[in-house]
């Protein structure tokens, strides 16, 4: 039998299966290692939850949040959307709300990744629909820091520095809500109390490379940056 005629057996992807029945067989498969790896671990999940971490970043299939910061199942309370945005949604400010108001998080993670499509599309003139309404927030970043980007005159440095901007954006977006400012406010008095060593939520700003699986800190001084605009944005 010739090689262009001889059939050969390949298993199918999981998006073949209109049922998912390979997704429902994965899952078993987890169950059944996680069990025997750690008998309790289900019993422990269905105790609740106790996250120390609100963990946002974008969309992207290649980010799994979990994984890329070593963390398991229940450590990490989770929002993700297109460009990882911060604004005003209710779906975010809802999730912002629970993780600080109700769960009490001591940190939020706002995770931006390089080859972000949205942070391209927003650097481009063009219409795409409903989903221009929401990468505007990024075209907004891009106005004010407008002339840091124009002086980096390689196209991709420029992208990447956008992606930078854009989670230091959203960073600020959530200093400047009210549980948040309300729970920093008595968590300084706790602190001050000696209950812990720092205000909270404490906010980071984090950038994930696909191309090497590297995460970095983005060095910001929070602290300098709200101060500029405080009489502004303080609502206590």
């Amino acid at each position: 039998m010739s090689s262009s005629t001889m059939h050969v057996n390949r298993p199918s992807p999981s998006y073949a299966d209109p049922n998912l029945g390979n997704i429902l067989l994965n899952n078993r498969k987890w169950v059944a290692r996680v069990n025997a790896n750690n008998p309790e671990y289900f019993a422990k999940m269905a105790k609740g939850q106790e996250p120390k971490y609100l963990y946002i970043g974008c969309s992207d299939a290649r980010v799994d949040p979990g994984q890329l910061m070593g963390l398991d199942q229940g450590e990490l309370f989770v929002h993700r959307n297109v460009g990882n945005l911060c604004p005003n949604d209710l779906n975010f400010l809802a999730v912002l709300e629970y993780a600080v108001t109700h769960l009490k998080v001591p940190h939020i993670i706002v995770c931006g990744h390089y080859d972000c499509g949205a942070v391209r599309n927003s650097a481009k003139k063009q219409d795409i629909g409903l989903l221009e309404n929401w990468i505007r927030n990024i075209r907004d970043t891009h106005r004010l820091h407008a002339d840091e980007l124009a002086a980096i005159t390689d196209i991709e440095s420029r992208q990447r520095r956008l992606v930078e901007l854009n989670v230091i954006e959203q960073c600020l977006n959530i200093f400047k809500t009210s549980c948040v400012q309300k729970q920093r406010i008595l968590s300084s008095k706790l602190a001050k109390e000696g209950d812990s060593g720092f205000a909270t939520p404490r906010i980071h700003a984090l950038v994930f490379d696909p191309a090497d699986g590297i995460l970095k800190k983005l060095e910001i001084n929070f602290k300098e940056e709200l101060n500029k605009y405080r009489h502004i944005y303080d609502l206590f």
